[in-house]
């Protein structure tokens, strides 16, 4: 498995994960401003008059100016890879652990009933658990949630969709933003047994 280059707008904010080829263009068309971390990869360019191989030297996490000075997203998108993740594979119904394949995505106030399809009213559920509730209220049956469900800031985010790829100097820099109440609890935890 690869590793990915973290990218960040110029204020420090990270936005995305690259594949070197894409973070090798932007060395290329010099937007890269500043760089932080190891190499996560050396490419080998053609050869000059001298005959000197040009290399250039990726750094783990990059800057960008330029037109890709963008702003992180406020929201991140939800997708049951990231939902799973930060919930830790835990039904958050019965408490009990379970592999992807046996995990669905559970509206706590269901959207027949006007709930939205959004992070602060998703949590994972185990595929028993999901059907007991079906599409009922909790206070209309003898469930609870063990967690409330939240929006993950952008850098919980890019750790929870990559965290199987993400290297030691990535997850230093993304551990620093995360919110405090996450910095050394949950979201730690999440990434552990994902990884």
């Amino acid at each position: 498995m690869q590793a990915q280059i973290l990218r960040l707008n110029l204020a420090g904010q990270p936005l995305e994960w690259l594949s070197w080829e894409e973070a090798a263009c932007l060395y290329v068309r010099e937007l890269v401003t500043w760089t932080l971390g190891g190499v996560v990869q050396t490419v080998h360019g053609g050869i000059n008059r001298q005959g000197e191989r040009s290399t250039l030297d990726l750094a783990a996490i990059i800057a960008c100016g330029g037109d890709r000075m963008a702003r992180p997203r406020n929201r991140p998108p939800l997708n049951n890879r990231a939902l799973f993740a930060r919930d830790q594979h835990t039904c958050l119904y019965c408490g009990s652990w379970f592999p992807i394949r046996d995990l669905t995505r559970d509206h706590v106030h269901p959207v027949s009933k006007g709930g939205r399809d959004t992070w602060e009213n998703v949590v994972t559920a185990c595929r028993r658990c999901n059907q007991h509730k079906g599409s009922r209220l909790l206070e209309h049956i003898d469930m609870e949630l063990l967690a409330l469900p939240f929006v993950p800031n952008a850098a919980e985010y890019l750790a929870l969709t990559n965290s199987a790829r993400i290297r030691g100097d990535q997850m230093e820099f993304l551990r620093g933003q995360f919110s405090r109440k996450r910095q050394d609890g949950w979201l730690s935890e999440a990434l552990q047994q994902v990884g």
